[in-house]
């Protein structure tokens, strides 16, 4: 696809003459927003269940707290908006890439009581708080406490599935 970009972008500055580098510019701006916007008109207009759901990853976050010597308590808040106006049930997990080996998992640990249940009526935008306790007695490296911002979430509803 890059190639077909960069070759097409090529084929058309050399076939214009007058305004080459105008015709360049607008050429790279709407291969840069164009998906963003035609995926939200499509997720705003025409999804349905899953598909409709928007999840805010920039106001969405999880703290970690040890409340005992063995006990880690989680609390995540994340916000979640329906654009159908069909209510939306879906189950959520946490997902957590790892970029080097010795990573200690964070926000994975709240999937010590997942699924979670999500409702979502029509329309509606709304904000998920998930806490839960979390045994790290048998686990030989984990965190003490901390929080993240951006945390990356699964959604699914039947044989749906979205990781956001």
């Amino acid at each position: 696809s890059f190639t077909i970009f960069i070759a097409s972008i090529f084929f058309l500055t050399r076939s214009l003459k007058k305004y080459h580098m105008r015709a360049f510019l607008l050429a790279l701006i709407i291969a840069i927003f164009a998906p963003a916007m035609v995926l939200s008109s499509y997720q705003k207009t025409l999804a349905k269940g899953v598909d409709a759901v928007y999840y805010n990853d920039e106001v969405s976050n999880c703290e970690f707290e040890m409340v005992s010597e063995s006990t880690l308590s989680g609390e995540c808040k994340l916000s979640f908006e329906n654009y159908s106006s069909k209510d939306v049930q879906f189950t959520l997990e946490f997902h957590e890439d790892f970029y080097f080996e010795d990573d200690v998992p964070m926000v994975a640990l709240m999937n010590n009581k997942a699924p979670y249940e999500v409702d979502l009526g029509g329309k509606e935008k709304k904000i998920i708080n998930l806490k839960t306790e979390i045994d790290v007695s048998n686990m030989e490296n984990h965190i003490e406490g901390g929080s993240a911002s951006g945390v990356n979430v699964i959604i699914k509803s039947g044989e749906k599935m979205r990781k956001l």
